[in-house]
């Protein structure tokens, strides 16, 4: 079996099966191995005189196993089978589309509602939110997680095969939990943040392509080209700023973080700033427009070759 073939068939069975929680309290996602190995390492790596280069090392050892479990799982997969289930757990369009829409049909009920539903997806501050804050926090989520959860798993797949979707999900992983400048983390886990920029390089530009040619918004890519490097990441602000294009609102913007209220730019300005559930849902519309322009071109390249 093709791995285009074998991702066919992943990024079916994620959309249909998503993250059943019945599996994950009997046994622990990959996703939480990844997390316990990274804070073992923090903990136990991140002191010395020289915390970049353990930090570096620590990571650069994890690659190299995951790379080999990946190549492993790869020697066994019975026909293929079993890589297309390894490959949809580590996809997660259906979780991420499940959890965003949540947020609007809490936002529905009540602002605080709102608020509790997007606390479990931001990291910024929450208990102030009005409802059009809640509703571009929950926006912007679904544009950033969509590049991280989806579209780079299912690049690193097509390039690397199994050892790259695994390499790229500890780096991820790695950057979510030591990827900060902080005090701690600001030398420890500067090589996984740069590490995890690098790789999700081509997949946040396609992202942005994609919610673009999902919708025919063509001349959305002005607006993707003047804001996505407003973003303070150099990746996040194109799926952002090609959602926020394409839906035709205004994201990010001043929002709080740890109590202290940070004066972020707004990304396509000149869009619809009152925005609420409505816009969320079409948030989530196209999350699934975005997925399906993706799924056509690897059943085409799974075609093809």
């Amino acid at each position: 079996m093709s791995g285009a073939l074998i991702l066919v068939l992943a990024l079916l069975l994620d959309s249909l099966v998503g993250e059943p929680e019945w599996l994950w309290k009997r046994v622990p996602h990959p996703a939480v191995l990844m997390g316990k190995a990274i804070e073992w390492l923090d903990q136990t790596f991140n002191k010395g005189d020289n915390p970049m280069a353990s930090g570096a090392l620590g990571v650069l050892a994890f690659c190299v196993i995951a790379a080999m479990i990946g190549w492993a799982i790869e020697d066994v997969s019975f026909g293929g089978v079993l890589e297309v289930i390894v490959v949809a757990v580590l996809l997660a369009q259906k979780s991420l589309t499940q959890h965003v829409q949540a947020v609007a049909d809490a936002l529905r009920q009540s602002v605080e509602q709102g608020r509790d539903a997007v606390s479990q997806i931001v990291g910024r501050d929450t208990a102030e939110m009005d409802g059009p804050a809640v509703s571009r926090s929950a926006i912007e989520s679904a544009a950033e997680n969509f590049s991280d959860g989806v579209v780079a798993p299912a690049f690193w797949f097509l390039i690397a095969g199994l050892p790259g979707i695994l390499v790229y999900k500890l780096v991820n992983t790695a950057d979510s939990m030591i990827g900060y400048r902080t005090a701690r983390h600001e030398a420890f886990g500067k090589f996984a943040a740069r590490l995890d920029d690098a790789m999700n390089w081509v997949p946040a530009r396609m992202t942005a392509v994609l919610f673009m040619v999902s919708r025919w918004q063509w001349q959305a890519w002005g607006v993707i080209r003047r804001d996505a490097p407003l973003h303070r990441s150099p990746n996040a602000g194109w799926p952002e700023a090609a959602m926020a294009a394409t839906l035709g609102v205004a994201l990010s913007g001043p929002r709080s973080y740890e109590g202290e209220m940070r004066d972020f730019p707004w990304v396509n300005a000149e869009g619809v700033r009152d925005i609420g559930p409505k816009e969320i849902d079409q948030s989530v519309d196209l999350l699934w427009s975005g997925w399906l322009v993706m799924l056509g071109f690897v059943i085409l390249v799974a075609v093809v070759t």
